[in-house]
């Protein structure tokens, strides 16, 4: 057998063995990188849909929490691992924000992550601290014109409430300050400090400070008013039709480049799935999520319209590339 002969009979080799292996997955640890902070909305999301996928995949299911860089620096980890499956990347609207924000420390590596199932969506509530005399959004920008750079706003870098917050600096021409934190609960730590006046963040995250009155609500991103506040205006309702995205989040699982047909396959089927039961559905509700699958193709669209969709509202609200 000549070397030739030798080499192309080894590829032939591989091929049958990797072909192999991605039937028999998954026969070890699944291990899904979430780069964004522990007790973040996305890591508890991440969490559910973990604890639902280790029962149906029968094998464990990690998350490494590896945040930096607004989402780059986990992201740019999972897309060189190796495309057998076995790590993952579990992330959510920012992955679209890094070919604008990070395009030489992460954002090069999106175009080639392989999509493999979507399984949730959210909106935002704006909120300040009971000291700030204002208890709707319009009065909220009423007291920051009259009470120029004084009122501070807190946000986690890179993230969908940064771009919103930036949104309505842009809207009405407010002047604030902007302190950027590592992640968004480093921001409601320090509001509840009292070295932070204003936040935006998802309702699950908010909605014990309101209910013990810790902070005011004054508007919610979302298309309709939410469920869980009645009361409080939209922000298209309260005159701000551009603070909101609708929705502003979707978290979903995509793979290295390389991944095995077969592997988004069963992973796709497993989280939609797990998007049925009542129990999962029910823990994203007590969170303030809505569950929200579909195929690899559908998941690939979204990304598609998303990567298109936000340069432009990111040049529109003054944010650059880092």
């Amino acid at each position: 057998m000549t070397r030739a002969q030798c080499f192309v009979t080894a590829i032939l080799l591989f091929g049958g063995l990797t072909t192999a292996a991605a039937q028999s997955y998954p026969d070890k640890t699944i291990k899904f990188i979430v780069p964004f902070t522990p007790g973040s909305p996305v890591d508890a999301g991440a969490r559910v849909i973990a604890q639902d996928l280790q029962k149906r995949l029968g094998q464990s299911v990690i998350l490494e929490a590896r945040s930096g860089a607004g989402s780059a620096t986990g992201t740019k980890a999972a897309a060189v691992a190796a495309p057998d499956g076995y790590t993952l990347l579990l992330t959510g609207t920012p992955l679209v924000f890094l070919p604008t924000m990070y395009p030489n420390t992460g954002g090069e590596v999106v175009k080639d992550l392989v999509p493999i199932a979507s399984f949730l969506i959210w909106s935002h509530v704006i909120v300040v601290v009971p000291e700030i005399p204002a208890k709707t959004l319009p009065e909220l920008v009423a007291y920051a014109k009259a009470n120029p750079g004084k009122l501070v706003w807190g946000y986690g870098l890179g993230s969908t409430p940064h771009i919103l917050g930036e949104s309505l600096k842009q809207a009405t021409g407010i002047d604030i300050v902007s302190i950027p934190y590592r992640g968004g609960d480093q921001a409601r730590a320090d509001l509840l400090g009292g070295r932070v006046h204003m936040n935006i963040a998802p309702l699950a995250a908010m909605l014990p400070l309101i209910q013990e009155g810790k902070v005011r609500p004054l508007a919610f991103t979302g298309p309709a008013r939410s469920v869980d506040l009645p009361d409080v205006p939209t922000t298209k309702e309260a005159g701000f039709p551009t603070v909101g995205y609708d929705p502003d989040v979707w978290l979903g699982i995509l793979g290295p480049p390389g991944t095995p047909a077969v592997v988004v396959e069963k992973i796709n089927a497993a989280v939609n799935e797990a998007l049925k039961t009542g129990e999962v559905q029910a823990a994203f509700k007590r969170l303030g999520f809505e569950a929200k699958g579909g195929t690899p193709q559908e998941f690939t669209a979204l990304l598609d319209d998303e990567l298109k969709k936000w340069p432009a509202l990111l040049a529109s609200a003054g944010i650059k590339a880092q």
